[in-house]
Protein backbone atom coordinates (compact mmCIF):
# COMPACT_ATOMS: atom_id res chain seq x y z
CA UNK A 1 0.00 0.00 0.00
CA UNK A 2 0.87 3.74 -0.64
CA UNK A 3 1.83 5.63 1.97
CA UNK A 4 -1.00 7.81 0.77
CA UNK A 5 -3.52 5.03 1.18
CA UNK A 6 -2.04 3.96 4.60
CA UNK A 7 -2.74 7.82 5.72
CA UNK A 8 -6.17 7.46 4.42
CA UNK A 9 -6.80 4.69 6.09
CA UNK A 10 -5.52 6.02 9.44
CA UNK A 11 -7.43 9.03 9.52
CA UNK A 12 -10.50 7.18 8.92
CA UNK A 13 -9.96 5.00 11.49
CA UNK A 14 -8.96 8.04 14.10
CA UNK A 15 -12.31 9.95 12.98
CA UNK A 16 -14.47 6.40 13.70
CA UNK A 17 -13.07 5.88 16.51
CA UNK A 18 -13.76 9.79 17.66
CA UNK A 19 -16.94 8.83 16.48
CA UNK A 20 -17.74 5.86 18.29
CA UNK A 21 -16.13 7.90 21.26
CA UNK A 22 -18.76 10.31 21.20
CA UNK A 23 -21.25 8.10 20.82
CA UNK A 24 -20.41 6.07 24.13
CA UNK A 25 -20.23 9.39 25.95
CA UNK A 26 -23.39 10.30 24.12
CA UNK A 27 -24.95 7.53 25.45
CA UNK A 28 -23.65 7.81 28.83
CA UNK A 29 -25.57 10.89 29.54
CA UNK A 30 -28.51 9.66 28.54
CA UNK A 31 -28.02 6.40 30.86
CA UNK A 32 -27.50 8.68 33.52
CA UNK A 33 -29.99 11.52 32.93
CA UNK A 34 -33.14 8.41 32.23
CA UNK A 35 -31.42 7.06 36.00
CA UNK A 36 -31.81 10.87 37.93
CA UNK A 37 -35.55 10.72 35.91
CA UNK A 38 -35.93 7.25 37.39
CA UNK A 39 -34.85 8.20 40.87
CA UNK A 40 -36.83 11.48 41.14
CA UNK A 41 -39.91 9.97 39.84
CA UNK A 42 -39.96 7.42 42.34
CA UNK A 43 -40.36 10.05 45.30
CA UNK A 44 -42.95 11.49 43.03
CA UNK A 45 -44.73 8.23 43.74
CA UNK A 46 -43.95 8.51 47.55
CA UNK A 47 -45.41 12.01 47.66
CA UNK A 48 -48.55 10.67 46.07
CA UNK A 49 -49.16 8.07 47.98
CA UNK A 50 -48.68 9.64 51.49
CA UNK A 51 -50.47 12.78 49.94
CA UNK A 52 -53.60 10.05 49.65
CA UNK A 53 -53.59 9.37 52.94
CA UNK A 54 -53.70 13.37 54.28
CA UNK A 55 -56.87 14.98 54.68
CA UNK A 56 -57.99 16.78 51.52
CA UNK A 57 -59.24 19.84 54.10
CA UNK A 58 -55.24 20.12 55.06
CA UNK A 59 -54.28 20.14 51.24
CA UNK A 60 -57.04 22.37 50.64
CA UNK A 61 -55.70 24.97 53.28
CA UNK A 62 -58.23 24.42 55.81
CA UNK A 63 -57.33 23.78 59.70
CA UNK A 64 -57.06 20.69 61.44
CA UNK A 65 -59.45 19.98 64.73
CA UNK A 66 -57.68 18.56 67.78
CA UNK A 67 -58.81 15.27 66.96
CA UNK A 68 -58.00 15.04 62.99
CA UNK A 69 -54.27 16.48 63.87
CA UNK A 70 -53.74 14.04 66.31
CA UNK A 71 -55.34 11.17 64.06
CA UNK A 72 -53.38 12.53 60.95
CA UNK A 73 -50.46 13.49 62.75
CA UNK A 74 -47.91 10.48 61.49
CA UNK A 75 -48.94 11.04 57.97
CA UNK A 76 -48.09 14.99 58.53
CA UNK A 77 -44.54 14.01 60.54
CA UNK A 78 -43.85 11.32 57.05
CA UNK A 79 -44.41 14.07 54.78
CA UNK A 80 -42.18 16.30 56.35
CA UNK A 81 -39.63 13.05 56.60
CA UNK A 82 -39.52 12.72 52.91
CA UNK A 83 -39.35 16.82 52.11
CA UNK A 84 -36.06 16.74 54.64
CA UNK A 85 -34.77 13.85 52.73
CA UNK A 86 -35.53 15.89 49.26
CA UNK A 87 -33.45 18.95 50.48
CA UNK A 88 -30.75 16.54 51.09
CA UNK A 89 -30.70 15.23 47.70
CA UNK A 90 -30.96 18.38 46.43
CA UNK A 91 -27.59 19.65 48.72
CA UNK A 92 -25.82 16.62 47.69
CA UNK A 93 -27.30 17.21 44.07
CA UNK A 94 -28.51 14.25 43.41
CA UNK A 95 -31.79 15.41 41.75
CA UNK A 96 -31.88 18.21 39.02
CA UNK A 97 -32.34 22.17 39.42
CA UNK A 98 -35.63 21.85 37.83
CA UNK A 99 -37.19 19.37 40.00
CA UNK A 100 -35.87 20.52 43.32
CA UNK A 101 -37.11 24.00 42.42
CA UNK A 102 -40.74 22.49 41.61
CA UNK A 103 -40.31 20.39 44.96
CA UNK A 104 -39.38 23.30 46.93
CA UNK A 105 -42.12 25.41 45.65
CA UNK A 106 -44.81 22.60 46.43
CA UNK A 107 -43.08 22.45 49.84
CA UNK A 108 -43.42 26.26 50.53
CA UNK A 109 -47.15 26.50 49.64
CA UNK A 110 -47.95 23.67 51.56
CA UNK A 111 -46.16 25.23 54.52
CA UNK A 112 -48.12 28.02 54.40
CA UNK A 113 -51.33 26.00 54.92
CA UNK A 114 -52.71 25.87 58.67
CA UNK A 115 -52.67 22.19 58.89
CA UNK A 116 -49.01 21.83 57.86
CA UNK A 117 -47.88 24.73 59.94
CA UNK A 118 -49.31 23.60 62.97
CA UNK A 119 -48.06 20.12 62.31
CA UNK A 120 -44.62 21.34 61.42
CA UNK A 121 -44.11 23.39 64.78
CA UNK A 122 -44.91 20.83 66.53
CA UNK A 123 -42.74 18.12 65.09
CA UNK A 124 -40.20 20.62 64.63
CA UNK A 125 -39.92 21.36 68.71
CA UNK A 126 -40.23 17.46 69.64
CA UNK A 127 -37.77 16.10 66.62
CA UNK A 128 -34.53 17.09 68.97
CA UNK A 129 -32.69 18.39 66.18
CA UNK A 130 -33.78 16.06 63.04
CA UNK A 131 -35.22 17.66 59.84
CA UNK A 132 -31.79 20.18 59.35
CA UNK A 133 -32.57 20.78 55.56
CA UNK A 134 -36.15 21.54 56.30
CA UNK A 135 -35.46 23.66 58.86
CA UNK A 136 -32.88 25.30 56.72
CA UNK A 137 -35.54 26.16 54.51
CA UNK A 138 -38.37 26.54 56.68
CA UNK A 139 -37.96 27.76 60.25
CA UNK A 140 -40.71 26.27 62.71
CA UNK A 141 -42.64 29.56 63.54
CA UNK A 142 -43.27 29.89 67.47
CA UNK A 143 -46.07 29.77 69.05
CA UNK A 144 -48.07 32.96 70.94
CA UNK A 145 -47.28 32.22 74.73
Amino acid sequence: MSPETLATLSAIANAATALGAIAAAWQLYLVHKQSVSNFEDSFAKEYRELAAKLPTKALLGEPLNNEEHIEHFDELYHYFDLCNEQSFLYKHERISEKTWNFWRDGMASNMRRPAFQRAWQEISSRANGDFSELRALFLPEKQAS
